[in-house]
């Protein structure tokens, strides 16, 4: 990009440096903090439905058993907490409070805990939790593309940790 010249017409209007193209970074990021959740709704309906259906062991629901409902409970945990999260910045960003470091919060937890209930909800559908018939794979590929793009897990804790030392570490 050396000596690359942009004509004064492609320039964003109104904008000075990082700014315009940052502030779009951050909706895209906000709005990928609400899509997670989704994914992991879905996921954990599917999870859900899964467990109550699928009998094993003298006829009984998988959902009967302690490890499958301690999965469940961990993922609607999760994602409770994850909607509070969401709301909670579209609050902020309503009144003109939110900060980046917030809306890299929003992405990095939701992402990862999406991430984690598609897990689940594969374990939990065992052998069918990689095929098809099921969207749990579906929404895992997926969720691992969007946890790299707008800022991977790790540019988000930096953009967090400066907000709360006040001192940048990208260097």
């Amino acid at each position: 990009m050396t000596d690359c010249k942009i004509p004064a017409e492609n320039l964003l209007p109104g904008v000075e440096g990082l700014k315009g193209p940052l502030s779009c970074l951050n909706q895209a990021r906000y709005g990928i903090g609400w899509g997670a959740i989704g994914a992991a709704m879905a996921c954990y309906d599917t999870a859900l439905r899964y467990a109550k259906e699928r009998k094993q062991f003298d006829n009984k629901p998988i959902a009967s058993h302690q490890l499958v409902q301690e999965k469940l409970v961990w993922m609607i945990t999760e994602i409770t907490k994850a909607q509070f999260l969401a709301l909670q910045v579209g609050r902020l960003k309503d009144l003109g409070r939110v900060h980046p470091s917030h809306i890299s919060m929003l992405k990095m937890n939701n992402v990862w805990m999406a991430l984690e209930t598609a897990r689940s909800a594969r374990a939990i559908l065992g052998a069918n939790g990689i095929v098809d018939d099921y969207p749990v794979m579906r929404h895992m590929n997926n969720l691992e593309s969007v946890s790299t793009y707008e800022g991977t897990h790790d540019i988000h804790k930096l953009i967090i940790g400066e907000r709360i030392t006040g001192i940048p570490a990208y260097f």
